[in-house]
């Protein structure tokens, strides 16, 4: 695959540390569009907009289970009870109370979320939803001005993975939608679209048969190779040092010697109930967390860092003085390194296994598209509502994203690929298609809202050289081409 079309590195580096920064929440950066809709390119004269289509992962969100936090938790009290706390370290335990009974009752009492508890989206991600819906209303007013124009009103599909999360994301897209003009509220219809946003886990008890190049991905995420290539990710000696330069700022190095021979696991329970006590969240965890060194402590304490960013709302606890922007880069690459293999771009030498799953997903893109084309214009949009790991491969099905070959590990240094710019929460891809007067058909991309280049093989689509615009007809030949190509000649080896 070709080299990302964004915009510059350095430069979405920069925004990005504007907003946050510098913080290195990895896929749990809290989202920012990536461009000022202000200096969009306009569309070519005598165009207007008929049609849009995106989809868009869940908003940020508080932890996805009970199990990290307590093993962690764990270690803190060993840590006191031993009385190898310092001064910094204090406040860790009780902040830990605070992530679990915070996510246990996250979502109590909020309009819109299906079922309070972990894995659920904040106040923040209902916000960061919003705030898309406003700005694609704002980008497209005269295609949502004329949708109940006359009779036979255009409708608006909305679509999730019927995870709760994706399907409260939606609700708190199409409520914001609505506040902006009331009227569309009757033609938004809502639906579950298991096959194309959620193809990662299909599975045979819940979904019949599942496609071939699900199992093939599956087959991947439970292969030796992609194991050794995360241990060999954690086993990183300036993984390491920096893990080490984190701990002994908040333990006595004598316990911090011990950590790497110790085991802390996640089993346990908690009940916490609601301030008005009319919700009781009853935890138990499996048991299935395990820290068993100073880089599993380390990483642990990471994984709280980076999902307190999404929680500014229900945390008064402030776990960014535990890690230092130094150590947090480090840890951010160790699991970019993981995320890259595993439903990134990937190794080269084994060709689409990572997103050939997603095709179902664009040919529906294409498939919308081509009806507007057809001058069928029975939807005005079509939204999706999904997950990092639906917004990662079709990323890369569209030819975003570049592959490394096997003998070249991944890191920051030969690599533009990152988990905040690729996937942020509300990551998303939308596709704007625009008319004339004859019928001819244009279309503009935006990934994370800023204006995108498909495929470098397809520039000959463009309507100019320089263009975000493409001449829809010539893009999809140029991608059903390359489409079948890739069918053809990739080696499978899973």
């Amino acid at each position: 695959m070709k080299p990302i079309r964004l915009a510059a590195s350095a430069a979405l580096f920069l925004l990005l540390s504007h907003a946050y920064g510098a913080q290195f929440y990895q896929t749990k950066t809290p989202y920012a569009p990536q461009q000022a809709a202000s200096s969009y390119e306009a569309p070519p004269s005598g165009y207007r907009a008929v049609y849009t289509q995106m989809l868009a992962r869940h908003g940020s969100r508080g932890l996805s289970s009970f199990k990290t936090e307590l093993a962690l938790y764990k270690l803190w009290l060993a840590a006191k009870q031993r009385d190898a706390l310092l001064p910094m370290a204090g406040q860790l335990g009780p902040d830990l109370e605070e992530m679990m009974k915070a996510n246990a009752l996250l979502g109590y009492g909020v309009d819109g979320i299906t079922k309070p508890g972990y894995g659920n989206e904040t106040a923040l991600g209902a916000e960061e939803h919003a705030g898309l819906a406003q700005r694609m209303h704002a980008r497209l007013p005269e295609l949502f001005g004329a949708a109940t124009d006359g009779a036979g009103a255009r409708r608006i599909v909305v679509v999730s993975s019927g995870r709760d999360r994706a399907t409260d994301s939606g609700y708190f897209f199409s409520r914001a939608l609505v506040r902006q003009q009331p009227g569309l509220a009757p033609l938004i219809d809502t639906g579950i679209d298991r096959a194309t946003l959620y193809f990662h886990k299909l599975n045979v008890r819940q979904d019949g048969q599942v496609p071939e190049a699900t199992l093939a991905y599956q087959r991947w995420i439970d292969s030796g190779e992609l194991k050794a290539i995360e241990q060999a990710a954690h086993r990183q000696p300036r993984l390491k040092a920096a893990a080490l330069t984190t701990l002994n700022a908040l333990f006595k190095p004598d316990f911090v010697a011990t950590l790497d021979d110790a085991s802390f696991t996640s089993s346990g329970s908690r009940t916490y109930s609601s301030a008005d006590g009319k919700f009781t969240a009853k935890l138990a965890a499996d048991g299935d967390a395990r820290i068993a060194s100073a880089t599993d402590a380390a990483l642990a304490l990471y994984d709280m860092y980076a999902a307190a960013a999404g929680m500014r709302h229900e945390l008064k606890a402030d776990f960014t003085k535990y890690i230092q922007p130094t150590e947090a880069r480090i840890y951010a690459e160790a699991e970019d390194t993981v995320a890259f293999y595993e439903k990134g771009p990937g190794i080269a030498e084994n060709g689409d296994v990572t997103w050939r799953m997603a095709a179902p997903l664009l040919d529906d893109f294409f498939a919308e598209a081509d009806a507007i084309a057809a001058g069928r214009r029975a939807h005005l949009a079509k939204l999706r509502f999904a997950h990092a790991e639906i917004v990662m491969p079709l990323a890369n099905a569209l030819g975003l994203g570049r592959q490394l070959p096997r003998a070249t590990t991944y890191s920051y240094q030969n690599s533009s690929w990152r988990g905040e710019q690729v996937a942020p929460m509300a990551a998303n891809i939308q596709w704007d298609l625009y008319q004339n007067a004859a019928g001819r058909t244009l279309v503009r991309m935006l990934y994370n809202e800023r204006e995108t280049a498909f495929q470098p093989a397809c520039d000959h689509a463009r309507i100019t050289p320089t263009s975000h615009f493409y001449d829809y007809a010539q893009l999809k030949a140029c991608y059903m081409q390359n489409k079948n190509y890739q069918i053809a000649h990739t080696k499978r080896r899973f």
